[in-house]
């Protein structure tokens, strides 16, 4: 069996011959659907297609050929074209088969990885949370009562059931660094741009493909693999990062909603602060002058949520708060111009932490884990309301375009994951990922699995 074994290591023991690609699908595989009735990660799956896909892989290896990711399993997000396969986006109804790869499929098929199948997200991956009439609901593998988060839900559950080594996931307004914490993962949100989107675009600068694992190597690997950086971000998880200025920055981003930070999420943030402190880091607390960053969110989520929806077949099988936001999305268009416009801004505004820190530590979310069905029958405006309580901290990076990189801070009293994300400059993905795996080195994250599992 090989749940929990890794990315890299299973790339190593396919190139070395002690699997095949074809046995390791097949367990890959077997393991999923068994899994499918209490965790429920997968909307599809290519049983068929991953078979030629793994015995492919098998004749290249076999002719001597190497490639990073060779004949290894891995997960994609449900908004990913790939050629042959529907892309509902957690949606209800009959999807047309896309007639190519999208961009970033094409870039693992480059590397050799085998995509066993489509992983679930919520409709058009607005909230937190990875539940929907189409598919059911996705169960956090450490504890099935809870929600592994969202919006890359079905992603997280995989990684950390040891279901698949690594996934990919996208993040608009937290939903790669939301669901790694709460599954007790490592999830990167790279620079606005890092990855490409195409054919799907960037829901007007808000989005972006990343990574999710177990380890901060293996989120390096497949995020070199989707961003195309060669060794870049593996050569930076194995560097020094040096003395650093760190910001503890637990103040909660300005809300329309109240929000408030548990004070066991807090206690985990502060105690890896002083596990930063103990490495030799400068660590003081300090927040962002974050003032009205949030006001650009509306118009912009939901005028990316208007263009996809042109794909759904039947918009009447649409849960009815993504109808009212699709709505609202036409009546809110002329204002993603100004949102963009006054980016800049904030960029300058919130950037300012930087003149005095190299890294910004804070919450990934603001509460752990949520209970499945905590959202069921809500209103918008209470679901809204719900999800900024739970998940305030996430959204401003995304608004400015910067990376993030979730890690494991812990568990709470009850046993459930809870994060903290390391924040940086633009393109400072190698040095976050340095001073996240100096972290997993203390830590022993990887050690950690859920109950019942490992």
């Amino acid at each position: 069996m090989t749940e929990f074994v890794g990315l890299r290591r299973t790339a190593e023991m396919v190139a070395s011959g002690k699997t095949s690609s074809v046995e390791l699908v097949a367990e890959v595989l077997d393991r999923i659907e068994k899994s499918q009735p209490s965790i429920n990660a997968f909307r599809r799956l290519r049983r068929e297609a991953a078979f030629a896909d793994a015995v492919a892989a098998d004749k290249r290896l076999a002719a001597g050929e190497r490639a990073p990711l060779l004949g290894v399993p891995i997960a994609v997000k449900d908004d990913t074209d790939i050629e042959g396969e529907p892309t509902a986006f957690g949606c209800a109804g009959e999807f047309p088969l896309k007639t190519e790869d999208c961009e970033m499929v094409r870039r693992l098929r480059h590397a050799g990885a085998v995509i066993v199948g489509k992983t679930n997200t919520p409709e058009f991956g607005q909230w937190p949370f990875t539940e929907g009439h189409a598919f059911g609901a996705t169960r956090n593998p450490w504890d099935m009562r809870f929600s592994p988060g969202g919006s890359s839900g079905g992603s997280a559950a995989a990684v950390a059931a040891g279901l698949v080594p690594a996934a990919t996931g996208s993040d608009g307004l937290g939903s790669i660094r939301i669901p790694s914490a709460w599954t007790g993962l490592v999830g990167v949100k790279p620079t606005r741009g890092l990855v490409s989107r195409a054919p799907i675009g960037e829901w007007n600068g808000l989005a972006t493909h990343g990574s999710i694992a177990r380890t901060v190597e293996d989120a390096a690997l497949l995020l070199d693999v989707i961003a195309d950086t060669g060794s870049r971000m593996r050569d930076g998880a194995l560097g020094v990062p040096g003395r650093l200025r760190i910001a503890l920055a637990l103040r909660v981003p300005f809300t329309l909603a109240p929000a408030r930070l548990d004070p066991e999420v807090r206690s985990a943030v502060v105690r890896l602060g002083r596990v930063l402190a103990r490495l030799g880091h400068e660590v003081k607390l300090a927040s962002p002058n974050y003032a009205l960053v949030g006001l650009g969110v509306l118009p912009r989520s939901l005028d990316g949520l208007r263009q996809a929806a042109f794909e759904v077949p039947d918009l009447r099988l649409l849960d009815k708060r993504t109808q009212a936001n699709r709505r609202l999305g036409k009546l809110v268009r002329p204002l993603v111009g100004l949102s963009r416009l006054h980016e800049r801004y904030e960029r300058r505004r919130i950037g300012k932490i930087f003149d005095t820190a190299d890294v910004v530590l804070a919450p990934t979310t603001a509460t752990p884990p949520t209970p499945v069905g905590r959202y069921d029958g809500l209103s918008n405006f209470a679901t809204n309301n719900a999800m900024i309580a739970a998940c305030p901290y996430a959204w401003p990076w995304n608004i400015l375009g910067l990376p993030g990189v979730n890690v494991p801070a812990g568990l709470t009293s009850e046993g459930l994951p809870i994060g903290a994300q390391l924040v940086g400059r633009e393109n400072s993905e190698p040095l976050l990922l340095s001073l996240a795996a100096r972290l997993q080195d203390e830590e022993r994250w990887q050690d950690r699995v859920p109950p019942g599992i490992g």
